[in-house]
């Protein structure tokens, strides 16, 4: 196990190393491959990764404690497996496609200008969450809480309201177009 604090990585290769119980304190990350990287009870807490790329690691007992992306890929991760404890996450302009975020608590978690396509949210706490400018093509929404969520700006929603809790969420008229799928209905102007 290794412990860095306050330290910046740019443009490195993570990919031929398992960073297996390492300790990640205050960290920037930039431009880094961690694509397909065994990230075993690996702890990034206060952490930035900007234009980094994801895709496919295995995320197992992870900690991910006030971590922000930003333009990072990150297809098909599945944060379900992550250490829900302490969890907080934000993500600017990453594509987050294929990925699962079942049962975890993201209450208060942004997405902006992401794409969620083919996303799982199943039973999911987005109490209080922002989903600003996403792309939500193919996203599963199933026994999830969207409380006081903010989905004014988000593109491509379908979910049935009569199987999420919608409690105070905040729809644009375009966006609420996605409460009707189930019904096969038109609306023509």
């Amino acid at each position: 196990m290794k412990t860095f604090y306050n330290e910046q990585f740019k443009s490195v290769d993570f990919t031929q190393e398992d960073l297996v119980k390492n300790e990640y304190d205050c960290c920037e990350f930039s431009d880094c491959q961690f694509n397909e990287t065994l990230l075993t009870s690996t702890v990034f807490l206060d952490c930035s990764f900007t234009d980094c790329d994801f895709s496919l690691a295995k995320i197992n007992v992870t900690s991910f404690k006030n971590a922000v992306f930003n333009g990072c890929k990150m297809i098909g991760l599945e944060f379900n497996n992550c250490n829900p404890f302490l969890l907080e996450l934000a993500f600017e302009k990453c594509i987050l496609n294929y990925s699962s975020f079942y049962q975890l608590n993201l209450k208060e978690v942004l997405f902006n200008q992401c794409k969620l396509e083919n996303v799982d949210f199943t039973e999911t706490n987005l109490t209080k969450a922002k989903l600003m400018e996403c792309d939500l093509t193919g996203a599963v929404f199933s026994n999830s809480n969207l409380t006081k969520a903010d989905l004014r700006t988000v593109v491509n929603l379908s979910l049935d309201p009569e199987k999420n809790t919608l409690t105070e969420s905040v729809f644009s008229k375009e966006s609420a177009m996605g409460l009707l799928t189930k019904y096969r209905i038109k609306i023509k102007d």
